[in-house]
This record gives structure tokens, C-alpha cells and sequence, in this order.
């Protein structure tokens, strides 16, 4: 290495060294500048900062939650899951377990934490993002019981102020008592009692280590910590709280290891709750008024809150459920319509026989894996890259990706040879998408789900994804196919129009009703996907589904297991999506009415009859012509007609663009004058170990 490299070198750590020094130091400084801030400003935000003059609002009215034609939906009680209890009648262990998890210098700071403020930071400057808060129980008390939830400097500053007042006037167990009360805990429980009752049905006196750990674990997100929908979620969140007992001394290495050991959750569901109508969507509502108002808002009621549900799609829904499911014994079932236009949700409602009163929410909680119904955000993936369905073929055929020991068939093992990608999506052969997702690329068939409206549940960019070998909810995919139904366009799904607040005065700060909306597609890559699952619905596996005299599209969707089944389709005015299965973990459902459930089962039937419902008397309305022109390519997929990858391979080529310069029409068939011929590797048979399980497992999912 040259001198003048060696100079340059050192220059280039010097400066390193500095900015480190520099990122250091303010680190150490945020904490006391806040700190210094906040009682400097006392005089500033004195009338803000005054304890005496705030008061938690006491117990309101219910909140009354209307439907999108006026009519009441229902009402969320204000208190009715709230039972506050003194320090005597709770549990030992919570306090124990919420002060490890959540402030474990609760009892040495003053009101704010400046340590913790710098051990957070520390932590989000490692990360690039914020994965800790530096907020003290003493700052998330104040915050419930005296302030909005508004993101300025001046509500920042008057909560730390808040809180130090409160840390010198209250004592730490009064703190505490009070916070225990009005935290939420998820499912509709506010306060520790209510939580207990829940899921344990016990009282909060006599919650033992492990229930009072998971309990702990729950306020920084009850629904990624669900334990009723996330089990195991839940398990490593109270693992992480009984890990922060042991390290603070709360409790003993024996204890530990003994509550570590037990990889129950111990669940035990309470009734008191179950009258609360319209749990699921009630669930899903509540959620967003927690977001944005808290839960003293939310807790104190005297909301009007209405909503985008209509109440004839909601029944059509439940009656089309319990006309296909009418046994004790059948499987859950859920639907979620959209309006594909702004994103309205219309119809949420789940039905499990036999257990009335169930309050998991499938729609939005409920990830379980999709099936063939993700086929179609794979072919969305492909047509935006220029691929035509209609004239780009592959081969039906076993297929083994060596790499990942990836065993790929269809469920009856015929196959189709060379077909159109058309054909392959009607069919839903696995093996052609299976080859089409090495082509396409798995991280690209996740970033365009994630465009569509698949922008919550984990997605690993796994061949398998194509297959639907990820888990996503109901919810998302309905939003993913809505996006398709709008011509390209997405639109957050939307549940309130309107709140009017306990002034009578409507809420205009929070974006209620405003549709938010983003073209994510061009309409052309829309527009020729609908046109394959239009064919679909007249030829392919969606026949079952199809209302006469509608245009519709859509895909069925059964994982390999028959542990989901699943229905997705639209019209241009309407999206809905069923989905069937068992609450409790992947059950095989082999023997519902006689049969195996599968998407072109009962799905399909239940779409067909709450959609011939829901459209009953209002016209077909066909899907526009897109606006802009495709641009295809000269599609040459390295594994189009590939048997086996890693014992001979097709060398991949390169596309060429070329811009339509006319509609595509789809044809269901090959054209007379194509002709493919196929690679030389095609000749080259499979492993003799066919059977052999991939880690995404082998694939002969069904329709």
C-alpha cells in the first residue's frame, strides 16, 4: 500500500472515529436537554402542566356505532369490560412483571427516566428505526388519563412536565395502582381485572407468575401479541418478560426455569364479554378509535362513530355462511367485502359453528396461509415485467428445484405439458407457477404484494410464495384484490366515515373518510390479469363461483394440507374474500359433509351466494378497457421448461421490449401457428428421491 493510501486510510478513521464521539455525546446529552426543557418550561406550559387543573374524565356514555345507511349498528359499552380493584387485589406478580417490561427504574426516576431516554435511543440510532420508547409508566398514565395523542414538541414537553408532578405528588404505588387500572390489555379489556377475566377467567388476585407475565407483555401491542390469534407471538413475549423479572431480581433462578419450561399458554376465554355485538368488526373499529384517540377517549364513550358496514351485505354474509356450514361440527368461516373504489369495507363477519360468542377476528388477526389465491399476485408480478399470459407458455410437468430440495406436482398428478400461462392460472398448476416464481423472482412477487395491499403480515421471499406458502389475512388479500378490481389503483381499507365527538362537534383532524388511494399498477397490468381470472370463472377452477350474468373474476386457493380454503373474487363494484378453516391450529378438514374442503368447494359456494346477493337487482357492469397500452416483452424464462434445476439447467436469456401497439385478446387456448420447442434440459429426468421434502415443503397444493 502507497503512502498516499496509507494517509488516506488513516484520514478516513479519524473522521470515523470523530462522528462516533460526536453521536456519543448526543446521546448523553438528549436525556438532560429534555429533562432541562421540561422544568425550565414549567412556566411556559404552566396551564397545561397544572395537575390540579386536569382531571381524568369520568365514566361517559356508551359510544354509539351507526351503519353506512344511518342505521345502529350497535354500541361499544363505555366501562362494561372495566372494573377498577385496589393494590390489594392484584396480583403480586403483575406489578412485578409490567415494571420489568415496561420501566424497570420505576422506582428510582422522578417521572421521566433520562437513562431510559438514552438506553432508547441508543437502540433506535443501532436499528435506523424505533424498535424502544423512553416513555416511564408515570409519562403512558399521564398520557391515558390527561392527554391527546398528538405528536408535537409542546404535548411532549407538557407530558414529561405532567409526569414529574406527578412522580413528586403521588406515591409509586398509587402511580402503578392507577396505571394497572387503565391500561389496555386488547380484546376489548381495559385494566388489569378485565384483562384476568378474558383469558383466564380469574380474578386479577389470583393471576399466578406465568398468567401474570403474558398479561404484562400485552399493552405495547395486544394484537401482535394477541394469545388468542398469535400463540406464538404471545409465548415469546412472556418469555421476554419473565427473562426481565429474572434479570431486576423480581424473581429466582429456579422460578424462572420452572415457568420457562411450560410452553403453555394455560388460556381460559371468559363469558363476560360475549354479548358485545358485532365482535369482529366491533374488535376492528375499536382498534383504529385506539389509535388515534387512546384509551381514556375510547374508555370514557359519548362517541357517534359511523361506519362504512352495510347491514343487508352483513347478513347476506352470515346467511351464506350458515347455509353452506349448517353443522355444529364444520369449520369456521370467514368474508370481508370492499368497495373497490375508496377502499370501504362493507361486510365483515366470521361464523364458527357451535361456539357462539367467539371473539377472534379472522379477518384482520387471523394470518393463515393463502393457497392458490397468491397465484395471482405472482401473475401480477409477471405482467408487470412484460410477460403476456395469453402467449407466454410453460411446462406442466414434476418439477425439482435442487437448490432448496423443492418438490413441486400437482394434487392429481396429471399434467398439461406445454400451456399458456392462461391456462396454467385456470388450471392453477403448481408446477408452471412453480417455475414461473424462480423466473419472476421471489422478492419481486413480495414487493408486489406489498403494492397491492399485503402490508402487514411477514412475507419471506421464498420460491414457495407464488404457491401461497406465506400467511397473510382474509383482510389483505381482499385488499390486494380490490387493488386489481380498481384498474391498478390501491385504497387503504376503510371502516369509519364520520366520528362525532362528546362536544357533538365532528372530528375533522383525523381523516375519517377520506379514501387514501395510490396507483400502484398500470391499469393495462390490471386490466389483463382480471381478463385470466374472468376466464377462470367461466372455464377454470372458479366455475362453481360464478354468478350468471355477471362479470366477475377470481381464484380459489386450498393449502396441500386442506387446512385452509379460500375464495377470492370481484366485480368492478364489489370485492369479497372467503376463507374456511378451524380456529385452533392446521386441521385437516378431509371430512366436512362427506368431502375434502377445498377452494372450489365450499369457498366458491358461499362467494356465489352472498355475491348473487349482494349484486341482486342492480346490473352488470363489465370491466373498462384499460387506458394505457401494455408493454410486453419476448418472454424467456430460464425455467420455462426446465424438469429439474441443478442437475441441467437452461441458460436464461435476455428479454427484448416491445410495446402493443393493439389490445391483447385472450384466447383459452394455444394459437394453431405457435409452436414452442422445448430446451434440451427437459430431457433430463428428476431425482430419483422425488418425495423429498423442501424446506417450504413439497407443493401439490390444490386448486
Amino acid at each position: 500500500m502507497s503512502e498516499y493510501r496509507r494517509r488516506k486510510r488513516r484520514e478516513s478513521l479519524r473522521k470515523q472515529r470523530r462522528r462516533k464521539k460526536l453521536i456519543a455525546l448526543g446521546l448523553v446529552l438528549v436525556p438532560f436537554v429534555l429533562v432541562a426543557a421540561t422544568l425550565g418550561g414549567e412556566a411556559a406550559f404552566s396551564s397545561g402542566c397544572d395537575l390540579s387543573a386536569l382531571r381524568p374524565v369520568a365514566v361517559g356514555q356508551n359510544s354509539v356505532v351507526y351503519a353506512a345507511n344511518g342505521s345502529e349498528l350497535g354500541v361499544i359499552p363505555a366501562e362494561r369490560n372495566r372494573t377498577p380493584v385496589s393494590w390489594g387485589q392484584i396480583s403480586s406478580w403483575v406489578p412485578k412483571a409490567t415494571v420489568a417490561v415496561e420501566d424497570r427504574r420505576f422506582y428510582q426516576h422522578g417521572g421521566i427516566d433520562p437513562i431510559g431516554i438514552a438506553r432508547a435511543v441508543v437502540a433506535d440510532v443501532r436499528a435506523r428505526r424505533i424498535v424502544q420508547g423512553g416513555s416511564t409508566i408515570t409519562q403512558e398514565l399521564v398520557r391515558n388519563l390527561y392527554l391527546s395523542r398528538e405528536r408535537t414538541l409542546q404535548r411532549k414537553l407538557t407530558e414529561a412536565c405532567l409526569a414529574i408532578k406527578l412522580g413528586r405528588q403521588w406515591s409509586r404505588q398509587r402511580i402503578l395502582a392507577a396505571y394497572l387500572n387503565q391500561v389496555y390489555y386488547g380484546n376489548h379489556a381495559y385494566g388489569i381485572e378485565a384483562a384476568a377475566d378474558t383469558y383466564f377467567s380469574k380474578r386479577a388476585r389470583e393471576l399466578n407468575l406465568d398468567e401474570a407475565a403474558l398479561l404484562a407483555g400485552l399493552p405495547q401491542a395486544p394484537s401482535v401479541y394477541d394469545p388468542f390469534v398469535r400463540p406464538a407471538d404471545a409465548l415469546a413475549r412472556r418469555d421476554e418478560v419473565l427473562r426481565a423479572m429474572r434479570v431486576n431480581g423480581y424473581i429466582t433462578r429456579s422460578q424462572y426455569d420452572a415457568a420457562i419450561a411450560d410452553r403453555q399458554l394455560h388460556l381460559h376465554p371468559g363469558t363476560r364479554y360475549k354479548t358485545i355485538r358485532e365482535p369482529y368488526f366491533f374488535g376492528y373499529v375499536e382498534d383504529l378509535l385506539q389509535q388515534t384517540y387512546g384509551s381514556n377517549t375510547v374508555r370514557e364513550g359519548g362517541l357517534k362513530v359511523y361506519t362504512t358496514i352495510r347491514p343487508g351485505l352483513q347478513a347476506a354474509a352470515r346467511a351464506a355462511v350458515t347455509h353452506v356450514l349448517d353443522e355444529s361440527t364444520d369449520p369456521a368461516a370467514a368474508i370481508v367485502a370492499i368497495d373497490p373504489s375508496n377502499g370501504a369495507i362493507r361486510a365483515m363477519t366470521a361464523v364458527t359453528p357451535g361456539h357462539y360468542g367467539n371473539q377472534f377476528n379472522f379477518v384482520t388477526s387471523g394470518a393463515r396461509q393463502p393457497g392458490s389465491t397468491f397465484k395471482t399476485i405472482a401473475l401480477t408480478a409477471a405482467v408487470s415485467k412484460g410477460l403476456d399470459p395469453f402467449t407466454t407458455y410453460y411446462l406442466s410437468a414434476p418439477f425439482y428445484y435442487a437448490p432448496l430440495k423443492w418438490n413441486v406436482q400437482t394434487y392429481e398428478h396429471t399434467y398439461a405439458g406445454v400451456e399458456s400461462l392462461e391456462s396454467a392460472t385456470i388450471q392453477s398448476d403448481n408446477t408452471v407457477y412453480a417455475r414461473l416464481s424462480l423466473d419472476v423472482g421471489a422478492q419481486n412477487i413480495v414487493d408486489m404484494a406489498r403494492k397491492l395491499g399485503v402490508r402487514t403480515s411477514r412475507l419471506t421471499p421464498s420460491p414457495a410464495i407464488a404457491l401461497g406458502a406465506e400467511s397473510v389475512t382474509p383482510l389483505e388479500e381482499a385488499s390486494a384484490y380490490a387493488t386489481l378490481a380498481a384498474g391498478g389503483i390501491y385504497s387503504k381499507p376503510m371502516a369509519i366515515t364520520k366520528v362525532v365527538l362528546p362536544d357533538g362537534q365532528v372530528d375533522t383532524t383525523a381523516g375519517w373518510g377520506k379514501p387514501q388511494q395510490q396507483r400502484v399498477v398500470p391499469d393495462w397490468v390490471a386490466s389483463t390479469v382480471t381478463k385470466v381470472l374472468e376466464q377462470n370463472m367461466l372455464y377454470g377452477t372458479g366455475r362453481g363461483a360464478h354468478v350468471s350474468g355477471l362479470t366477475d373474476a377470481g381464484k380459489t386457493g386450498t393449502t396441500d394440507n386442506y387446512a385452509d380454503a379460500w375464495f377470492s373474487g370481484y366485480t368492478r363494484r364489489l370485492e369479497t374474500t372467503v376463507w374456511i378453516g378451524y380456529p385452533r391450529g392446521e386441521v385437516p378438514m378431509l371430512d366436512v359433509h362427506g368431502i375434502a374442503v377445498s377452494g372450489p368447494t365450499f369457498p366458491a359456494d358461499i362467494w356465489h351466494l352472498f355475491m348473487e346477493s349482494a349484486t341482486a337487482g342492480r346490473g352488470d357492469v363489465a370491466f373498462p378497457d384499460p387506458t394505457t397500452q401494455p408493454h410486453w416483452v419476448r418472454w424467456h424464462g430460464r425455467f420455462e421448461y426446465g424438469y429439474a434445476y441443478g442437475y441441467a439447467t437452461t441458460p436464461a436469456t435476455t428479454a427484448t421490449t416491445t410495446t402493443a401497439t393493439a389490445k391483447s385478446v385472450p384466447t383459452t387456448t394455444a394459437p394453431a401457428a405457435t409452436t414452442v420447442t422445448v430446451p434440451a434440459a427437459t430431457t433430463v429426468a428428476p431425482p430419483p428421491d422425488t418425495t423429498t421434502p423442501a424446506p417450504a415443503t413439497t407443493q401439490t397444493t390444490t386448486p
